[in-house]
């Protein structure tokens, strides 16, 4: 069973006890939240799909810690104009542990 949601305008494939990386939430780490934007579910063959969002599901996950992840360096050239410039950053996430998905 499993379920496409869209956490913080990005869709993810959420599956029971499966580990995700989201964008930073505000939320406290321990504490549980839930997903009511489900966009597909399926369950075994049974498959529901939304027209955008189906109706009554919800996918409840529980947020593990927050975290930055790898750095992204960004190299800008122009070859033979001596114009180089580096620029990096890293973003700012979330682990959630999915908990149940409820439809």
């Amino acid at each position: 069973m499993y379920a496409i949601v869209d956490i913080a305008g990005q869709q993810f494939k959420a599956e029971k006890s499966k580990k995700l990386y989201v964008h930073r939430l505000d939320a406290e780490e321990g504490t549980s939240i839930e997903f009511d934007k489900v966009l597909f579910v399926d369950d075994n063959g049974n498959v529901k799909v939304g027209k955008p969002m189906v109706s009554g599901a919800k996918v409840s996950a529980k947020v593990l810690t927050h975290l930055k992840g790898d750095k992204v360096l960004v190299f800008k050239k122009k070859r033979k104009k001596g114009y180089r410039v580096t620029n990096g950053h890293r973003q700012y996430l979330t682990q959630v542990q999915i908990e149940d998905i409820i439809f």
